[in-house]
């Protein structure tokens, strides 16, 4: 079932941030903390399972950080999206065998429709057209000031 949890937003926030705000240097999950005042636990967690996801690459060290897997425009917010749902896979929804009739044969369809829309759109959206979104929407990005194209 496709749930809008905290987790789910502080994954795409995370991604959304550091494919923005990348620079020459990978980010550190501290500036993902500071820019987005997403708790440490829930981000650190995300972002491990990112990797496992192929959807980040982390770098251990005092430069250390991580980075986006892949070219920004090819990573969807569903595949963000599919990873924290696999996070959340052991907590229980709503039981599918309960409710009355309305419940079980009009209700419950929507609902499904529903979230095949939601993932069709969020797979239809990349990480890329939400930084054309953030840049549009005047959003400074922090790693853009910090390269250096002197030779």
């Amino acid at each position: 079932m496709l749930r809008l949890s905290k987790k789910v937003l502080f994954a795409i926030e995370a991604v959304l941030d550091i494919a923005y705000h990348a620079g020459a240097e990978p980010v550190q999950s501290r500036e993902i903390t500071r820019r987005q005042g997403i708790p440490r636990r829930y981000l650190e967690q995300a972002l491990q399972q990112l990797v496992r996801h192929n959807i980040l690459v982390g770098t251990r060290g005092p430069k250390g950080g991580y980075r986006l897997a892949k070219e920004r425009r090819r990573i969807s917010v569903a595949d963000i999206v599919g990873v924290v749902r696999t996070m959340e896979a052991g907590k229980k929804d709503t039981d599918h065998t309960e409710g009355s009739d309305l419940g079980q044969k009009v209700v419950r369809p929507l609902w499904n429709e529903l979230q095949e829309v939601a993932l069709e759109r969020l797979g239809a959206t990349s990480i890329d057209d939400l930084c054309t979104r953030a840049d549009m929407a005047g959003i400074a990005s922090e790693g853009r000031e910090n390269l250096d194209f002197t030779i």
